[in-house]
């Protein structure tokens, strides 16, 4: 199987080409650099991407709170995750890279807080 990738490492943006089966490679052409050859390397045999959403908050000023995965998860699980997250609720106060959800849809991967919500006095 023959597969271009666009390189997004650096902003050369360059198209590459996996020839290969599952996880065997068999050549990568068109990369301009070593990091790009990884990820076209990466993208091939396992696609991961980073997660951002937001989730709900009980009793702050603000009612979502951002939040992303502390590292990509496979592509192919990005809508596990995001079932999950469509029904997350969490109680203020939050702290700035607090963990909400442990090990999301048992991909090994947390997803944290990328902003504080107070707690409002109710």
């Amino acid at each position: 199987m023959i597969k271009q990738i666009t390189c997004v490492v650096c902003p050369m943006g360059c198209v590459i080409t996996v020839d290969g089966e599952g996880d065997q490679i068999n050549s990568v052409t068109g990369a301009s650099c070593k990091r790009g050859e990884e990820y076209a390397r990466n993208e091939f045999v396992l696609p991961v991407r980073t997660l951002t959403s937001s989730v709900g908050v009980i009793d702050s000023d603000r009612c979502l709170l951002p939040v992303r995965s502390e590292k990509p998860v496979p592509r192919d699980r990005i809508f596990d995750c995001m079932d999950i997250l469509k029904n997350v609720k969490v109680e203020a106060p939050v702290k700035m890279h607090q963990v909400i959800v442990p090990n999301i849809a048992n991909t090994g991967v947390d997803i944290v807080a990328c902003a504080e919500a107070e707690r409002m006095d109710v």
